[in-house]
């Protein structure tokens, strides 16, 4: 791949997971979202699909009618194994699927992703990944008398042999969580699934059971995976995304997250996508078994959930947001 090419113009496997329960409706609106937005798409939509087997207690299969939408709009469904995580960590999914893609580049997205653009406007250079800055200072909690932040992180680069100086942002000031690569794993890419899948599962699975003492205090659940990326992305030369990657979290590409979350702080372009595609009468029966969108789209309870926020003037903790819709009983995962 060339860089600075348009992705329009690229072939790369667009990579989400797809598993019964709600993940299995968002991949169809992401699916759907796709064949609306960008008719042309030059690359594959592959939905990773955990099989059952013994880190599963139940079966996580999609459902069939799920299945067969996803096959209509134009999705590959590819199983996978879980051999590390399943139940127990479902985060991984995203780690252990990479390694059964066709090794070329790939673009991840969270399966709760909108496209709301045109994926040619953006720039990829896969040989240098990058991923989701869309992200709060979630991890690590510093501890009164604990390592602090530099201590922590540098202890995670020195365990994997990495340069970590190099990954710091000195434009932000010591001991603030900026300064150091984090990022959020809603998204990332690369030129090979499997050399970026098998580092990433080798550094997740160390740090979740060899964990370096300066993380003695730190829970790992549900931040693994977000742990390790920052590791696996600065050892492949990536970096911080750049402009050219500006959609991706912004006119491009929406991580919603869920969808009362998505009515109280997206875009006027994020709610037009989602019900555009909910109306489809192909897409609508099976749609409505997800409570979210039954309550918040077809019942339009999420005009009341967006009625009570400024989006020009959102709260800057995602909690305060979620502490609001719960009090309005809007509240629905």
């Amino acid at each position: 791949m060339s860089k600075g090419g348009s992705a329009q113009g690229q072939s790369f496997s667009l990579m989400v997971i797809g598993q019964r329960g709600r993940l299995q409706h968002e991949a169809i609106l992401l699916a759907a979202s796709l064949r609306l937005t960008n008719p042309g798409f030059a690359g594959s939509l592959v939905v990773c699909e955990p099989q059952p087997g013994p880190l599963w207690r139940q079966d996580p299969r999609m459902e069939d009618a799920a299945r067969g939408l996803l096959t209509d709009l134009g999705a590959v469904i590819l199983p996978f194994e879980s051999k590390v995580f399943g139940q127990a960590y479902p985060y991984g999914n995203k780690i252990e699927a990479l390694t059964a893609l066709p090794d070329a580049p790939f673009l991840f997205l969270d399966t709760d992703t909108l496209i709301t653009g045109d994926l040619g406007s953006l720039h990829f250079d896969f040989k240098r990944p990058s991923a989701s800055l869309r992200v709060e200072g979630t991890w690590p909690q510093i501890e009164l008398y604990g390592p602090g932040y530099g201590q922590i992180w540098k202890a995670l680069y020195d365990r994997f042999g990495l340069d970590f100086a190099t990954s710091l942002d000195m434009s932000q000031p010591d001991e603030y969580w900026r300064r150091y690569l984090y990022f959020n794993a809603g998204w990332f890419f690369h030129e090979s699934p499997h050399r970026f899948g098998s580092r990433f599962l080798s550094y997740a699975r160390a740090i979740r059971d060899d964990p370096p003492p300066e993380l003695v205090l730190q829970s790992l659940d549900p931040w693994l995976d977000q742990v390790a990326l920052p590791l696996v992305i600065h050892s492949f030369g990536g970096a911080r995304p750049g402009p050219m990657l500006s959609g991706l979290d912004g006119d491009v590409t929406c991580h919603y997250r869920l969808i009362p979350l998505l009515y109280a702080r997206e875009s006027d372009r994020v709610v037009e996508v989602l019900e555009t595609i909910a109306r489809d009468p192909a897409l609508r029966p099976v749609l409505r078994d997800h409570e979210a969108l039954r309550v918040m789209v077809y019942q339009n309870r999420g005009r009341k959930a967006r009625a009570l926020f400024d989006r020009s003037a959102l709260p800057v903790r995602e909690q305060v947001i979620r502490n609001t819709l719960k009090r309005e009983g809007l509240w629905l995962r």
